[in-house]
């Protein structure tokens, strides 16, 4: 109920505020015809910058542009027969509203307003004109809002170059972050080879030196050992690095084996109807081997659902754990998710309350 109702007085407060603002830019306009007929732009910061506090606070248009008068200016002067629209919509809203009050209240104290007593017929023909009046009165001031932030959208929205300048600088922060993101890449390679798989063939080049001078069978088995545990890691690093089962047999299967080498249970709701392009496949195994990492490695999980849909034109991958929660979305791993999902174009979301659960979703465009 309250999600319906307090968007419903923002509009009905919106509207009020509009009709305000629109007899008050009417008077401002005519009085600075002079101005305008010079070519020159009218003094009207003060009801521009109310307007772009109207329409965010109450009306939810968010993606405004930069603050520029001239445009301003003429979003005022478009949007006056609007505003004026609104006001005479809550004036009739509130007028009904006054009148209905009147007669119930003169029908308890006994009167009969215009001769008419509440008998049956009347109360019932009065109810249904008054609920499609009530109807047609909130239909109306849904309109007079969208009404609303189309203007504001057309005037007052980002013109080409905003958009173009946004697009680059995007651009620009997501090549930085690739690069960032793969350098630290390689250098966690690096540290993995160097600490372990290095270590591994060290210590195995040392056992069978010692067991060709003693000819020892034990250092021999010992040898063994050391380098099957050597080239279980380095499979273990390759698949780190990139699974081959991604190419070879796709991404269902590739995510297969990532729910198999986790220490907590993983349950995979796979809805494709065909397989993606390589480069949405592979954000979407990344994203989802990264979370089912984090969960079982800091969240104290004890179960991980992943679901990969499509919806229109995206694939949508969400992993849910039942975990502690607490997240940080600026991490290394998932500020890397992050950005390998916005080098696509796609958005990525984290939600990760203090004891859970944690929602991960990443939306990537297959188009």
């Amino acid at each position: 109920m309250t999600r319906l109702v307090l968007p419903g007085l923002r509009l009905v407060l919106g509207a009020a505020l509009g009709a305000v603002t629109a007899v008050t830019a009417l008077v401002a306009l005519v009085a600075t015809v002079p101005v305008i007929v010079l070519g020159r732009t009218p003094p009207l910061g003060v009801l521009v910058r109310a307007e772009r506090w109207r329409l965010a606070a109450l009306l939810g248009v968010g993606d405004l542009g930069e603050y520029d008068l001239r445009r301003g200016v003429a979003y005022l002067a478009a949007r006056c027969p609007v505003g004026l629209l609104g006001g005479v919509v809550i004036f009739l809203g509130g007028y009904g509203a006054v009148s209905a009050i009147g007669v119930l209240v003169a029908w308890i104290s006994g009167g009969r307003p215009d001769g008419m007593a509440p008998t049956w017929p009347i109360v019932l023909y009065l109810t249904v004109a008054a609920a499609v009046l009530l109807f047609l009165d909130l239909a109306g001031l849904v309109a007079v809002g969208a009404l609303e932030r189309g203007a504001a959208r057309r005037f007052l929205g980002p013109d080409e170059r905003q958009l173009m300048r946004r697009r680059i600088a995007e651009l620009s922060a997501s090549r930085a972050g690739i690069v960032a993101a793969v350098d630290a890449e390689r250098r966690r390679i690096e540290r993995d080879l160097h600490d372990g798989l290095q270590q591994r063939l060290v210590a195995l080049g040392m056992l069978i030196g010692r067991a060709r001078r003693n000819g020892s069978q034990d250092l021999l088995g010992q040898a063994h050992d050391e380098s099957r545990r050597a080239l279980e890691e380095l499979r273990d690093i390759a698949w780190r690095v990139y699974p081959a089962a991604l190419d070879e047999l796709g991404l269902h299967d590739a995510l297969a084996t990532v729910a198999e080498r986790s220490p907590v249970p993983v349950r995979i709701h796979y809805d494709l109807p065909e397989r993606p392009v390589h480069a949405v496949e592979t954000a979407a195994y990344f994203t989802v081997r990264e979370a089912v990492t984090n969960a079982a490695k800091h969240a104290g999980a004890a179960r991980i659902d992943v679901s990969i849909a499509g919806h229109g034109t995206m694939v949508v991958v969400r992993i849910t754990d039942d975990g502690t929660g607490g997240a940080d979305p600026g991490g290394g791993g998932l500020a890397g998710l992050a950005r390998r999902v916005a080098a696509l174009d796609g958005r990525f979301t984290v939600s990760s309350p203090a004891g859970g659960p944690t929602v991960i979703e990443a939306e990537l465009p297959c188009g």
